[in-house]
């Protein structure tokens, strides 16, 4: 759930401002909207995901991070996806991902307009990046933009079951559903 503040700032001053202020916030279009927690299961997928990255990916290449980092998606936007991969190497003290490869969202009831339009919309524009994951948290089943050749398609693949992986080739690497959806009853 977001919950939009009266509160307008460019990015750099939203970039101080975040850094002082406790809970989670995004900038979207230079307004402030507060991010609220989400459930156990938002939790333990976000947590499953970014292990199983970590596990697949060359930590000297790539850093998994959660969302507690940013990435700028425009002139007056700044969103923190549940996880992002990022190319390894950047400062301590960024604040933002230098060069997105992957983004992922965690999809709730409140969150799944935002994360599959106008999310997806600005992430895909992201010229590093390769792939948009938007994975269901109650049941083992993900939308994803995967960057081919000719860009990305308008509408994400479907993915869905247990017995289903994620192929990302530009990283090399395959998802399976069943990993990250282990914790799960059927």
């Amino acid at each position: 759930m977001n919950v939009q503040l009266e509160l307008r700032m460019d990015k750099p001053a939203f970039l101080a401002w975040v850094q002082e202020h406790e809970g989670r916030y995004e900038l979207a279009g230079n307004r402030v909207v507060m991010m609220t927690g989400g459930s156990r299961g938002h939790a333990i997928l976000v947590r499953r995901l970014a292990t199983a990255l970590e596990k697949r990916l060359d930590s000297k290449q790539w850093t998994v991070l959660t969302s507690d980092f940013g990435v700028d998606v425009g002139p007056s936007t700044v969103r923190y996806p549940d996880v992002v991969v990022d190319v390894a190497g950047g400062q301590f003290k960024d604040l933002t991902a230098t060069g997105p490869v992957l983004i992922a969202e965690i999809i709730s009831p409140s969150s799944a307009r935002d994360d599959l339009g106008v999310k997806a919309e600005e992430y895909v524009r992201l010229p590093t990046l390769s792939a948009y994951l938007v994975l269901a948290q109650d049941e083992p089943k993900a939308q994803v933009w995967l960057r081919t050749a000719e860009g990305f398609s308008p509408k994400p693949r479907i993915f869905e079951g247990r017995d289903v992986a994620i192929g990302i080739a530009s990283l090399g690497i395959d998802l399976p559903l069943a990993e990250l959806y282990a914790a799960f009853a059927d």
